[in-house]
């Protein structure tokens, strides 16, 4: 099994929306599920009996070889990983499908429009950052691997 690529920055912040949003959905010992921001996807994840091995059907872990954010979603939601519930909850009702389209799919300014966004919620966007890199160095730690690439991503619910 090969070891999953370090996700960028940007998917741990979509990380954070899908558990604020309650999108994550654990469905038995080894499974859950992850809507999409747009709500039209539902991303598949599952994990081995020791939680070593973790695979998603959504587009990055599929195609890019890097946790994508429905994994890492699961992963705060089991409390594999940690973060402070402000920095999350600051993080509700993002729209990550709508700003990723409309910087076309330049990560980095998505965020920056997201954090911009917390500014005026009064919320400090350094809280959410620092969370964000707690995250990155959590994950490094878990050594997560990666079985194979799984099932294809799902299309749009028509």
């Amino acid at each position: 099994m090969a070891p999953w690529r370090l996700p960028p920055r940007a998917k741990v912040f979509e990380a954070f929306t899908a558990v604020a949003d309650g999108r994550v959905q654990l469905t038995g010992p080894g499974s859950a599920t992850v809507v999409s921001s747009g709500g039209d996807k539902t991303y598949d994840v599952e994990w081995s009996a020791d939680g070593r091995s973790i695979t998603a059907n959504d587009n990055a872990s599929y195609w890019q070889g890097y946790l994508g954010y429905p994994i890492l979603a699961v992963l705060l939601e089991r409390g594999e990983l940690h973060a402070d519930s402000d920095a999350v909850s600051a993080m509700a009702g993002v729209p990550w499908h709508d700003l990723n389209r409309r910087y076309r799919r330049d990560y980095d300014a998505a965020v920056a429009h997201a954090l911009g966004a917390l500014k005026e919620h009064v919320v400090d966007p350094a809280l959410v950052e620092r969370q964000v890199d707690d995250v990155l160095d959590q994950i490094a730690a878990l050594d997560l691997r990666r079985e194979g690439r799984g099932r294809r991503p799902p299309s749009v619910k028509g």
